[in-house]
């Protein structure tokens, strides 16, 4: 696409060429498997890519203009998103590299064997909502109502074609690791009534029992995370891309360089503080990882920083993104239908555990720069503060629509929707002022109903003013038709996901067996606690108070607590490895939230707990998938960046538990004390800057060894939120303050 300017607009840097946009898609298609579709003949990929834009099209639609009867939305959303996915990815990853030899067998290069399961996706999937009322015709089935409990033979047989093409269709987009894990979950169902599974043995279940369930009733298949993607999620996906195709992540990136990058490491800065910018818009973290590294990394490489460092850099800060208000990859939402609270109470409690990540990030990336003796930019390479902001400001409109349209109170699809007309209407004012005036005209001819208020539609109208006042043709048919597909490309290995999930959440519905899993937790946790007290039996002080007169460092529910969380945090980490921060979080809310709940954590901070802990899969070697895409781009190994990357991200390991204990950080939880607030908020950034000081080896010089290690004690008893244990960690800061002043002073004195 070739950019027409303004005359004030010379200053301006051009926008990312269409070569640098295939460099970065390839990039992504390499490293996230959800976007690495198979090659097919020209007609066939015409064809998927009308599907996808018609795809995203019908949601932005029905987002505006109305959603049908549920069952209908859910059940055609579902079934093109199947059918796409088993036209566009191969049975196996040999398969999704090569061009089949398009015949009778393969039309099109897709074998017969594909098309047939995209066909019977689409026809199971659809099946729920045509026969919801009832058929006479080519079988007599009753209303839905009446064949819940008692399903009839063609429902069977449908809906166990829908879970078989759902888990062949999250293998081929996701791979293995969801599949497996609701496998496991569907045995449990079937055969959990067997002596071997002792507590958590159930009652017996037949499998029509179990297509009941998870087919015709709103608990399993067709249940929340469905629910959820299909009016929620699939949007905000689209909203990002198209924000992104109309500059807003250029925006995001300049208005970085402006604020950091002179700073000492400055481009390390840059990615952290454009990765968290680019986050608000992306529920991607890989797309995060390739978008902006794919220009912070080189920078990185280029002053100095190693190419492991600066990959980690950049994979940190992208997963970021996924706990980073407004949308948290679309996490935001979901807690929304689950907790039953309102939107801006998730985005008050998730604002400051998110700061305190890039906190941590910076003050580790500002040590290493510190240490390694690296500068920012030079003068000349940083854009001038004044051309980013009045070149770029109006990009930023369409997300601050968003969020005033969720603020106040409008349902998320229909902000999400006026978040894109508006960004349409800025990037390419023409088409948007034509289609709004057709959808005016049939609103008011009763033909459809466009749902707007005076003040949303005063917005968007000063979005077209401010597209008709800077028009630069940012969009176009060819970018807009492009920004759909991707949107829907995004949306598909995700809905699928929410298809597979809704299966492990039907199962645990149908089971109970969330309240056997949290027992096991506490019971494991006391085994532990027991163990410990028991070793220190003969010692003068308990590490726990299992009783008796000599004094205890931890209560024995403290203790039980802390262990419980430790066993909750590493299976998160276990289960969120290589799944899509949607799925992931629908997965560990039914499971480990009720764990939690049963130990006195407030559903708020027992839901963000599992969010931070499934996110940090993502960093965590031997998937860290964030961290094989910036590994990729920086050249480097990508475990070595993964385990970088890990230690980066430290405060994601300990913020959970500071406000598991302190949920004062969280601001919405009981009566708010500001002094308290601020307390546990500034020792918690105190412990976490001293604690990348410790890995990082450097303070305000060198550290040795034994320093790190009573600077890292001293760091975790700041982040601790107990004053006792802010005292010990300051008694022991004193030292190593000392040393930090003695090894400056000797740097400091000149050489004989």
């Amino acid at each position: 696409m070739t950019e027409t300017r303004r005359p004030d607009d010379a200053e301006a840097a051009p926008l990312i060429s269409d070569e640098e946009a295939r460099r970065i898609e390839a990039l992504e298609a390499q490293y996230d498997p959800e976007m690495n579709f198979r090659p097919v003949a020209p007609w066939l990929q015409k064809g998927i890519a009308w599907s996808l834009v018609t795809l995203g099209l019908y949601h932005f639609y029905t987002a505006g203009f109305g959603i049908p009867r549920e069952q209908w939305h859910k059940g055609i959303h579902l079934g093109v998103v199947l059918a796409l996915i088993f036209m566009s990815f191969g049975a196996s990853k040999r398969a999704s590299r090569t061009l089949r030899q398009p015949g009778v067998l393969a039309p099109g290069g897709v074998p017969a064997i594909d098309w047939l399961l995209a066909i019977l996706a689409l026809m199971a999937a659809l099946y729920v909502p045509m026969t919801f009322t009832g058929l006479t015709w080519p079988i007599a089935l009753t209303t839905m109502n009446f064949r819940i409990g008692s399903p009839t033979l063609s429902d069977l047989i449908f809906g166990t074609i829908l879970i078989v093409v759902a888990l062949e269709a999250v293998r081929r987009a996701m791979g293995w690791v969801l599949p497996i894990v609701v496998l496991c979950f569907l045995g449990y169902g079937a055969f959990g009534y067997m002596e071997a599974f002792g507590v958590l043995m159930i009652p017996p279940s037949k499998w029509s029992d179990l297509v009941n369930h998870l087919y015709l009733t709103t608990e399993g298949l067709y249940g929340v995370p469905v629910k959820v993607i299909s009016t929620i999620v699939f949007h905000f996906v689209l909203f990002g891309v198209i924000a992104q195709k109309m500059g807003l992540g250029k925006f995001f990136i300049e208005l970085a360089q402006v604020v950091a990058g002179r700073l000492s490491g400055g481009p390390a800065k840059v990615s952290v503080l454009a990765s968290s910018l680019f986050g608000t818009i992306s529920g991607s973290s890989i797309a995060n990882t390739v978008t902006t590294g794919s220009l912070t990394i080189p920078a990185m490489k280029r002053i100095g920083y190693p190419g492991h460092f600066a990959g980690a850099v950049e994979a940190a800060s992208s997963t970021g993104g996924q706990i980073t208000p407004p949308i948290m990859g679309a996490a935001a939402f979901l807690m929304v239908e689950f907790l039953e609270i309102p939107y801006t109470t998730i985005i008050i409690a998730a604002a400051t555990p998110a700061l305190m990540h890039y906190i941590a990030v910076l003050a580790m990336v500002h040590f290493e720069a510190k240490r390694l003796g690296l500068k920012g930019l030079e003068p000349h390479e940083v854009p001038k503060a004044r051309t980013v902001l009045k070149n770029g400001w109006h990009t930023a409109a369409p997300l601050v629509i968003l969020v005033y349209v969720l603020f106040a109170g409008y349902t998320p699809y229909l902000a999400a929707f006026w978040g894109i007309s508006s960004a349409i209407a800025i990037g390419w004012p023409p088409i948007a002022a034509a289609t709004a005036v057709l959808a005016i005209g049939l609103t008011l001819a009763d033909v459809v109903a466009l749902k707007f208020d005076p003040i949303t539609f005063s917005l968007f109208g000063l979005s077209l003013a401010i597209g008709f006042a800077r028009y630069s043709r940012r969009l176009d048919r060819q970018s807009l038709t492009a920004a759909f597909a991707m949107g829907s490309k995004y949306a598909l290995a995700v809905g699928a996901a929410g298809a597979a999930v809704g299966i492990v959440v039907g199962i645990i519905t149908l089971t109970g067996v969330t309240f056997r899993l949290g027992y096991m937790v506490t019971q494991s946790a006391l085994d532990v606690v027991d163990f410990m007290a028991a070793l220190t039996a003969a010692l003068p002080i308990d590490i726990v108070g299992a009783g008796g007169d000599k004094f205890a460092l931890f209560s024995v529910d403290a203790a039980t607590l802390f262990i419980s969380l430790l066993f909750i945090a590493v299976a998160c980490v276990m289960m969120g490895a290589g799944l899509p921060t949607t799925a992931l979080y629908i997965m560990l809310q039914a499971i480990a939230t009720p764990a939690l709940g049963n130990l006195g954590v407030p559903p708020i901070a027992a839901h963000l707990f599992v969010l931070y802990y499934g996110v940090l899969a993502d960093l965590t070697p031997p998937v860290c998938v964030s961290a094989y895409a910036a590994g990729g781009i920086a050249g480097a190994n990508p475990f070595r960046t993964g385990t970088t990357a890990f230690r980066l991200g430290n405060a994601k390991v300990m913020v959970p538990f500071v406000f598991v204990y302190a949920p004062t950080m969280l601001i919405v939880v009981g009566d708010f004390d500001l002094w308290e607030y601020l307390s546990v908020v500034g020792t918690c950034v105190a412990g976490i800057i001293l604690l990348g000081a410790a890995l990082t080896g450097y303070l305000t010089a060198p550290l040795g060894m034994v320093w790190r290690l009573l600077l890292a004690v001293s760091a975790v008893l700041f982040v601790a939120p107990s004053w006792e244990s802010n005292w010990i960690g300051a008694a022991l800061l004193l030292p190593v303050a000392a040393q930090q002043l003695l090894a400056r002073r000797q740097a400091a004195r000149p050489a004989p």
